[in-house]
Order: structure tokens, then sequence, then C-alpha cells
């Protein structure tokens, strides 16, 4: 388990020997856990935003396209 972003939109946690990605949607408080081709996917375009994001509102626009994915209520403890 590697905690790969925490700022105030997204806490993403990479499960690589599950080929996994969970997400929090910090804002909604929802998330999803990307499996396999869709993991893949999320790093390779999260590594491209990041690299690319010059403001916080980067990152919300490009999260807002995996709003209708996010469903699981983030629980914390």
């Amino acid at each position: 388990m590697n905690v790969v972003l925490n700022n105030p939109v997204l806490y993403v946690v990479d499960y690589p020997n599950l080929d996994a990605v969970e997400v929090i949607d910090k804002r909604r408080g929802l998330g999803a856990l990307f499996r396999d081709e869709a993991a893949q996917r999320f790093r390779r375009e999260l590594r491209d935003v990041a690299s690319s994001a010059t403001e916080m509102d980067d990152f919300e626009a490009w999260i807002a396209a995996y709003g209708s994915l996010m469903h699981q209520p983030a629980i914390y403890h």
C-alpha cells in the first residue's frame, strides 16, 4: 500500500500487489476502488495531471470526470 496523493481534493492509495487504486474525493466524501485496466488508466492520467497541474482547480476538473464512478461513502477512522 502506497499513499500516492493527499491534497485538499483527493486522497489516492495505490495497491500494486492487487493492481488496484483507491480514490477518495474529499470534497464529496465519496470514493472508488479501481482495478486492473481501470487502475492502470487512472495511474497514467494522475501522472499526467500531476506533471502539468498548476493549480488545485486542475485536479478538480480532472477528477470530475470520475464523479459518476465514485459512490462509496468515505469513512474515516
